[in-house]
C-alpha cells in the first residue's frame, strides 16, 4: 500500500509565509525601537549642545586657561580657590541670592493670582491672555534700557513720583538694595506674564468636579482657591520654582544693561554671578580657567537649591493635594 505524502504547498504561498512572519518581526522591532528613535533627536542635540560643553568646561576649569595664549598647564583646583579668595566673587554671590529672592517668590506668586483672574468669568480673556504675555516677548535689553531710564538717580520717573509725594529721590544706582530692587523689578515685569499662562493652563485642567464638590460644602471662591487650586497646581508649581530659580541664578542681561559701564555699579553693588564670570573671562582678567570654575560653582549651585526647592514643595503640595482629595471625595458622598 503506498503512503501518500502530504501536499507540499505552492511556492507562491510558501512567499507569502515568509513575508508575513518577516513583517511582523519587523513590526515587533518598530515597536520596540521607534519611540527611542523619535526621541533620540533631542538627546543627540542635547549631548553636543549641553552634556558636551557642561563636561568640557569641567576640563577648562582645572587647567591654565588664557584668552590669548589659550590651555596651559593642570592645575587642579587652584582655579577654584583663586575663585574664592576674590572679594567680587562673595559680592556677585550675595547680589544673586538677593536678585533671585526679590524677583522669584514675588513672581511666582503675582503669576498664580493673575493666572486665577483669567480663569474667571472676565470679558476679552484673549486680550488680557495677550495683554499679560506681551513683557516677555519684548527684549530684554529694551527691557533694561527702559527701566534704567525709570529708576534713574537723578532724573528718573519713579524719582519724579516720589517727590510729589513727599518722599526723597532713592539712589536706586548706588544703594545696595534699591538697585537689587529696581533690578527685580525688570526680572518680574518680564517673566511674570509667561508663568501666567503657565499657571492658567494648569488652572483650566482642574476637574470641575472638585469645585462643585467645594460649592455644595459651602465654600467661597476664595475657599476654592486655597483649598482645591493651589492643590491641584502641584507639579505645575514645582515645575515654574524650579526653572525660576534657575533662570533667577542665571540672571545677565537685566544688571548688565541697567547701567551704562555694565559693571554692576561702582562697588560692585549688583553685579551677578554670571557678570563675575564674563568680567573673568573676557574682562580685565581674561582667565578661561577661572571663569569655568565659576560657571561650575554655579552649576553645583543650582543643583543644591533646585532639589531644595523641590523636596520642599513637594512636600508641601502633596500633603495639601491629599487632604484636598479626601475632602472632595467626602463632599462627594454627601452630595449623593
Amino acid at each position: 500500500m503506498a503512503v501518500l505524502s502530504p501536499p507540499k504547498p505552492a511556492p507562491d504561498s510558501q512567499r507569502t509565509a515568509k513575508r508575513i512572519a518577516l513583517n511582523q518581526r519587523r513590526g515587533k522591532w518598530d515597536v520596540k525601537l521607534s519611540p527611542y528613535l523619535y526621541i533620540s533627536p533631542f538627546f543627540i542635540l542635547f549631548a553636543i549642545t549641553g552634556l558636551f560643553p557642561l563636561v568640557y568646561t569641567a576640563v577648562v576649569s582645572v587647567h591654565q586657561w588664557h584668552l590669548l595664549t589659550g590651555q596651559g598647564e593642570f592645575v587642579g583646583l587652584q582655579n577654584y580657590v583663586d575663585v574664592f579668595g576674590q572679594p567680587n566673587f562673595w559680592k556677585s554671590l550675595r547680589n544673586t541670592f538677593s536678585i533671585f529672592l526679590l524677583s522669584s517668590v514675588p513672581q511666582v506668586l503675582i503669576a498664580i493670582v493673575l493666572a486665577a483672574l483669567l480663569d474667571a468669568n472676565i470679558r476679552a480673556k484673549t486680550f488680557w491672555r495677550m495683554g499679560v504675555l506681551l513683557p516677555y516677548v519684548v527684549a530684554p535689553v529694551a527691557v533694561g534700557l527702559i527701566f534704567g531710564r525709570l529708576f534713574a538717580d537723578q532724573y528718573g520717573l519713579i524719582n519724579e513720583v516720589l517727590g510729589y509725594v513727599g518722599i526723597e529721590p532713592v539712589r536706586w544706582h548706588a544703594d545696595v538694595l534699591a538697585s537689587h530692587f529696581a533690578i527685580s523689578t525688570m526680572v518680574n515685569f518680564r517673566w511674570t506674564g509667561y508663568n501666567t499662562l503657565i499657571f492658567l493652563a494648569a488652572m483650566q485642567a482642574v476637574p470641575r468636579e472638585l469645585y462643585e464638590a467645594a460649592i455644595i460644602d459651602g465654600a467661597g471662591r476664595l475657599r476654592q482657591f486655597v483649598s482645591v487650586t493651589i492643590p491641584q497646581l502641584r507639579a505645575t508649581i514645582i515645575f515654574v520654582v524650579i526653572t525660576s530659580t534657575i533662570g533667577g541664578l542665571q540672571i545677565f542681561d537685566e544688571p548688565r544693561v541697567f547701567d551704562p559701564t555694565g559693571l554692576g555699579g561702582a562697588d560692585r553693588q549688583w553685579m551677578t554671578i554670571t557678570m563675575f564670570l564674563y568680567d573673568i573671562g573676557w574682562g580685565n582678567q581674561k582667565n578661561f580657567g577661572r571663569a569655568a570654575a565659576v560657571a561650575w560653582i554655579l552649576f553645583l549651585i543650582i543643583i543644591v537649591i533646585g532639589m531644595i526647592n523641590f523636596f520642599i514643595t513637594t512636600k508641601i503640595s502633596s500633603s495639601d493635594g491629599a487632604q484636598a482629595k479626601a475632602k472632595a471625595r467626602k463632599n462627594s458622598r454627601r452630595a449623593r
